[in-house]
């Protein structure tokens, strides 16, 4: 068992990942080896102390070189929840779970507005995790939503394993092909059922569907941690980043507005030294 779960490889969860390193603390912190699509994408930053006048790509090449020389690794599995036990927290990423005596929570915010239905049927038939939940569609029916080329390898994991799948890549260049994938372009209205989903609306249309799996660079805090406070689709956090639940803290943008790269890292710090003082506290 680590002494911090950290979920998310932005500006947020790098600073707390480099305080806790400074601080004899151990680790873990899962994301992207592109660290942020959002850092990665901005034209240019003027705005960061010390780094004025720089491109999204020469800032993430800046941060991956700190992350090389302090040996920090980030974990490129997609963290499909975390369940905060009596004494410890559990995240479950990809087919592994991982214990922590505290989690920092810096997944950022999402670019796309959940789908109707999306979090009322997450569990029964709704997943964001191709490789927790794909098995338990083998020989069935699904509609994948995807929102970046770099899942794409986990579409074709599930299309392997589905009799048919309809897939919505929200993004320019989609390469993905099968005998029993039907690529929709347009983005699915409405995902319908009872008890478990039934069937994904497309237009005036309902697609018969036995699950729908959501890959995205972010998924709302809401869905990812059971009992978590929100408002307006943020984290509710005092000034010291702690939240409703005892022992998990979040950071940067999914904390709230500003969305700005200083805030995050100011945020990732702070929520690092309540992570040590919760620690000691123990």
């Amino acid at each position: 068992m680590v002494d911090c779960l950290i979920v998310g490889s932005g500006i947020a969860g790098i600073s707390a990942a480099l305080t806790l390193q400074a601080n004899g603390r151990s680790f873990e912190i899962f994301g992207s080896s592109s660290l942020s699509t959002k850092i990665e994408k901005a034209e240019m930053i003027h705005n960061y102390p010390g780094l004025a006048d720089v491109s999204g790509k020469q800032f993430v090449a800046r941060l991956k070189e700190q992350l090389s020389a302090a040996e920090i690794a980030v974990r490129e599995e997609t963290v499909g929840g975390v369940y905060a036990m009596k004494d410890k927290f559990i995240v479950q990423a990809g087919q592994n779970s991982y214990e922590g005596k505290t989690v920092v929570l810096a997944a950022g915010v999402e670019n796309v507005r959940p789908i109707k239905g999306e979090e009322e049927f997450l569990g029964r038939g709704v997943s964001y995790c191709a490789t927790c939940d794909g098995f338990l569609y083998k020989g069935k029916t699904l509609a994948i939503v995807c929102t970046s080329a770099r899942f794409e390898h986990e579409i074709e994991f599930l299309a392997g394993l589905a009799e048919k799948a309809y897939v919505f890549p929200l993004y320019k260049g989609a390469k993905i092909e099968g005998k029993n994938v039907e690529l929709l372009k347009r983005l699915p209205s409405e995902i319908v059922g009872e008890k478990r989903v039934r069937a994904i609306v497309v237009g005036e249309e309902e697609k018969e569907v036995d699950g729908v799996f959501l890959l995205k660079e972010s998924v709302s805090p809401a869905a990812l941690v059971g009992g978590l406070e929100v408002s307006g689709g943020h984290v509710v956090v005092d000034r010291h980043c702690k939240t409703n639940l005892k022992g998990l803290f979040a950071a940067g943008d999914c904390t709230g507005r500003p969305y700005q790269y200083a805030k995050a890292a100011g945020e990732g710090n702070v929520a690092a030294f309540s992570v040590l003082e919760f620690l000691a506290g123990r």
